[in-house]
């Protein structure tokens, strides 16, 4: 390895682009005022502001400056939301949870999770280069159906702009700061075109993405994850196309299409680390055995909407999504059998495949009472279908199963007095699962399992209300259900007990989450402040655990509460801070006596996290941007998974040119070497125990013609 970057260079790089003292008055801009945005996640067209839990939007200057420092989008999550775990780095993101569970991810409006079979992808379905903004309800609820037991993410693509025609072309390369060369190196490239006329609007964007090898803060290649897939060491790109009509001023027909293709290059081997002396798993060049690690995504939407409908506002999408997702090969115990390959020399690697059909219709009536009540009705479609097979042998891993859904709701909002705001809703989830009977593997003793079909009606409740004693303070509470079903793959796929029949297994009956919530939000001046309480508990619950270094579902009681809240302060019209904190604790009940006697591992919970950052329009040309994240240390029931936290700094600048922008960014200021939180504190695994990423920079370019 050659040496490091010199830090005065470092230092010299950074005092010329992120200036030390403060611009003239001058030179200022002027501070835009909020955009008060639609969260169409709600489903009943609510603001943030006026929602009865903690809901935030990220918008699409948040996410440009995420992404100049990463292009991982679990990091650009992790790095605005204090609540959400870590980033693990890979290209599975099982463990990455929401306040303590897994949250629905949906791209405008359609939900990239499988139900039935979670793969921990569903983070990387497009590249966030393409992505207008980012709406986040925290905490469990059922608005857009299963699945959203620790949240919802609804991830909004880029819209067209108001130009006749438009065209926008960005480039970057990241580079670390130790051993510079072409297999280090990382490229990214995005392009742009939009327009619109009379009554047609269009929408076309291409991105692309090769990722090189990654290194950790002492100059050492991270760890490769030949088996769930690894985001270094690969390409990537993602094909958007939106076209829409207006029918008139108040209808409008859109037809969008997303094709998002990531795989793994596979140039790199891993070698086990040394977990008790500290020395973490790093790559060597090699061929890894099998077909290299992808994710494969293409997501369908036509949405309808009618503002104006006997003086309602309609609003209808019908959608399709196929996934296939790859994960390495290796030889574990799991996959081996001796009627085709002596024990021990058998490599296989599974493949998740799944094809989705649905629709959604709400339909909301504003002005009732004399406006004083709104009511939002409509229903939910969702046909899931997917298997898990072994790709080298062919083998069934876990069987066909089809998921059938139909859910019916309604959601009220009714002003009761100036000051008072009450919310109340229901759904009714009619569901059925149908299995197919199958053999499992030779590893758990080729049992012969009779498939059938599993029936499940759940009535899901919401309440909450939103007080404003005061112009500038809102305080709010919430009560709401969300409902998820198990992971299905891990049950079924692990049943060694001969004469088990599919309609009786107890660890396939639904997840029921209720969650409760109190918090304030404080508008006053150049202050925001929010903070809420939380609590959310399951009586038959599903945590991740490890046996045999394979993941596996407990279905147990369990119970996850915590804080998170943010405060922000504009100095001036071109300085603004913002402190974000959570704290997450959650506990299971080991041995079924009713007591939560144990404590959730990094599996299923996240650190307790502050964050921190700083942005500033020095003037009309030049911005900054300076962030700090920690992650607190802590202890667990099993000491080999004490977390010894860490802290990390990333910063950028921008440098608008007569034609486009400029853009550098440090990620790792310090170059910190730290293990993942998720390879201290989720598993204990030698060939897992990855450093994360060291000191990067980041040059890019962006123009608009």
């Amino acid at each position: 390895m050659q040496s490091h970057f010199p830090p005065r260079r470092l230092a010299a790089m950074l005092a010329a682009v992120l200036p030390a003292v403060a611009a003239p008055a001058a030179f200022a801009q002027s501070a835009p005022e909020p955009e008060t945005v639609v969260v169409s996640a709600t489903r009943s067209n609510l603001t943030a502001d006026d929602a009865p839990q903690t809901v935030l939007v990220i918008g699409k200057e948040d996410i440009a400056r995420q992404l100049a420092i990463s292009g991982n989008s679990s990091d650009v999550l992790a790095s605005l939301l204090p609540s959400f775990a870590p980033s693990r780095g890979k290209m599975t993101g099982s463990a990455e949870t929401l306040r303590g569970r897994t949250p629905l991810i949906l791209v405008d409006g359609v939900p990239q999770s499988n139900p039935l079979r979670p793969t921990g992808r569903e983070a990387h379905t497009i590249d966030y280069a393409l992505v207008e903004r980012i709406e986040v309800i925290q905490g469990a609820n059922a608005v857009n159906g299963l699945g959203a037991t620790g949240g919802t993410i609804n991830i909004i693509t880029r819209r067209p702009g108001r130009n006749s025609l438009s065209q926008s072309l960005e480039v970057q390369t990241t580079l670390p700061t130790a051993d510079v060369g072409s297999d280090t190196a990382s490229y990214k490239a995005a392009y742009r075109l939009e327009g619109r006329g009379d009554a047609f609007d269009y929408l076309f964007a291409v991105s692309y993405e090769d990722q090189g090898l990654h290194l950790d803060g002492d100059g050492r290649p991270l760890g490769t994850d030949n088996t769930q897939g690894d985001l270094m060491d690969s390409r990537a790109y993602d094909v958007l196309a939106k076209v829409g009509y207006d029918i008139d001023a108040d209808q409008r027909l859109q037809l969008s299409v997303n094709r998002y293709r990531l795989k793994s290059k596979a140039g790199y081997l891993a070698v086990a680390g040394d977990r008790a002396r500290g020395i973490p798993t790093v790559s060597v060049e090699g061929d890894p055995p099998g077909t290299p690690p992808w994710n494969d995504v293409w997501t369908t939407a036509l949405t309808y909407r009618h503002a104006s409908l006997a003086g309602m506002d309609l609003s209808a999408m019908v959608f399709n999504q196929e996934f296939e997702g790859l994960f390495g090969a290796d030889n574990s115990a799991t996959f081996q059998d001796p009627l085709i390959a002596p024990v021990g020399t058998l490599y296989d690697q599974s493949r998740i495949a799944a094809s989705k059909y649905g629709s959604k219709v709400g339909l909301t009536k504003s002005d009732l009472l004399d406006g004083r009540l709104k009511l939002t009705g409509g229903f939910d479609t969702l046909y899931d279908k997917g298997r898990q097979d072994l790709y080298g042998t062919g083998r069934t891993y876990v069987p066909e199963s089809a998921f059938r859904n139909l859910s019916l709701f309604l959601q009220g909002e009714a002003q009761v007095t100036g000051a008072l705001t009450l919310h109340a809703g229901v759904r009714r989830e009619k569901s059925d699962v149908r299995i197919d009977s199958y053999t499992t593997l030779a590893s758990f003793r080729r049992v012969a399992v009779e498939g059938g079909k599993l029936d499940f009606n759940e009535t899901l409740r919401n309440a909450g209300l939103v007080f404003k004693p005061l112009r500038q303070v809102s305080l709010f509470s919430s009560y709401s259900e969300g409902f998820g079903m198990p992971d299905i793959g891990r049950v079924l796929r692990s049943i060694n007990t001969p004469g088990v029949s599919v309609s009786r297994m107890r660890d396939l009956q639904p997840i029921l989450t209720r969650s409760a919530e109190a918090g304030i939000r404080v508008r006053e001046g150049a202050w925001d402040l929010d903070a809420s309480w939380f609590r959310s508990r399951s009586d038959l619950g599903a945590r991740v655990a490890t046996v045999n270094g394979a993941f596996v579902m407990a279905r147990e009681k369990t119970r996850i509460d915590g804080f998170d809240g943010a405060v922000s302060y504009r100095f001036d019209r071109a300085h603004k801070a913002r402190l974000a904190y959570a704290r997450t604790n959650g506990r299971y009940d080991s041995n079924a006596d009713g007591t939560l006697d144990a404590k959730l591992d990094g599996l299923n919970v996240a650190p307790d996290r502050v964050i921190a950052s700083w942005t500033a329009d020095w003037n009309d040309r030049l911005s900054s941007f300076v962030q700090a994240q920690h992650a607190f240390s802590d202890t667990f029931d099993d000491p080999a998974m004490n977390f010894g936290g860490y802290t990390l700094v990333d910063a950028s600048a921008a440098w608008k040119l007569p034609k486009g922008e400029l853009r550098l960014s440090v990620a790792n200021v310090f170059d910190r070497m730290y293990i993942t939180y998720f390879s201290q504190s989720a598993l204990v695994e030698p060939k897992r125990y990855f450093a994360g990423r060291g000191r990067t920079v980041s040059l890019g370019y962006a123009v608009r013609f």
